[in-house]
């Protein structure tokens, strides 16, 4: 193919294709508040979760695209790494923190895969937490390694979750992912949210999330309420005028009216930690809020 002939970016966002640019980066091994470490070998990414607080990301790499619309590839991302493993003290390295590392764009590029391989032979422990089940295809690194595989789900309805996650992997494709990593002998855990006010978030839906993890027989089990981090509020703002108007001031309130953003969180812990009382998961479930 031509140049000349060659799809522009504008053409391709018209189509709907996400925009691919190429940089590189200084580091990709970096500290974290997650784990000993965190590893991102994208900016940017294709799931456009409503709710994601990676647009945070944004600030720091401007984009005339909306999130979602757009993926930063770290061409360099391997040989970053491999410089920094010569003086990097081996700890847990969390996958990933600020992009889905299993996003569509991983089958073509694998640079997550690569990366997990030179942490795992240099001693890393890793621990995965994606919406994709291309992690599937890197169960043959991971087995018989100290890895954790995590899937996080917002919601068991996939009508909200198409609303939500657009680009995420069905439901039932990410729970298959737990499925496959316990076949491979490998430890599992599940982020349960951010859990949606309203939605996903009364006694019910919570059981019934638990109710899969109990099934499932997974190892840790997390759970998120959503938070009012940088940019996040236009994007759910946008999805709640679209889909559920009636919601939004009730939304609003919860994000950013403090006294009742600590009743409802309180609220929420309650009803979490009855559910997994109710189903002898209390060792295994942390609420994170």
């Amino acid at each position: 193919m031509s140049i000349e002939s060659q799809p522009t970016e504008n053409a391709r966002q018209a189509a709907g294709e996400p925009i691919v640019r190429e940089v590189v980066c200084k580091t990709i091994l970096n500290h974290s508040g997650l784990s000993d470490y965190s590893l991102n070998c994208y900016t940017g990414c294709t799931h456009a979760c409503a709710y994601c607080y990676a647009r945070f990301m944004q600030r720091f790499h401007p984009h005339d695209e909306p999130w979602g619309a757009f993926v930063d590839v770290k061409v360099n991302a391997v040989e970053v790494l491999n410089r920094q493993l010569r003086r990097a003290k081996p700890g847990s390295v969390f996958l990933s923190s600020a992009c889905d590392g299993w996003q569509p764009i991983e089958a073509q590029w694998r640079l997550t895969r690569r990366c997990c391989e030179l942490l795992l032979e240099r001693g890393f422990r890793l621990h995965v937490l994606t919406k994709s089940g291309l992690v599937r295809r890197d169960l043959d690194i991971f087995a018989g390694r100290p890895v954790q595989v995590g899937v996080t789900l917002t919601t068991l309805d996939e009508r909200l979750r198409e609303l939500w996650e657009p680009g995420a992997a069905r439901i039932e494709e990410r729970l298959r992912v737990i499925e496959a990593a316990q076949r491979a002998g490998l430890a599992t855990s599940v982020m349960f949210g951010p859990l949606l006010p309203f939605l996903s978030d009364d006694a019910d839906a919570i059981g019934a999330l638990l109710d899969r993890a109990a099934d499932l027989g997974i190892d840790r089990i997390w759970v998120d309420a959503i938070n009012p981090r940088p940019r996040v509020w236009p994007a759910v703002a946008e999805l709640l005028r679209a889909t559920f108007p009636e919601l939004l001031p009730a939304y609003r309130k919860i994000l950013f009216d403090p006294p009742s953003r600590a009743r409802y969180l309180k609220e929420l812990r309650d009803r979490i930690e009855d559910a997994a009382r109710q189903r002898s998961l209390a060792d295994r479930v942390a609420a994170c809020m």
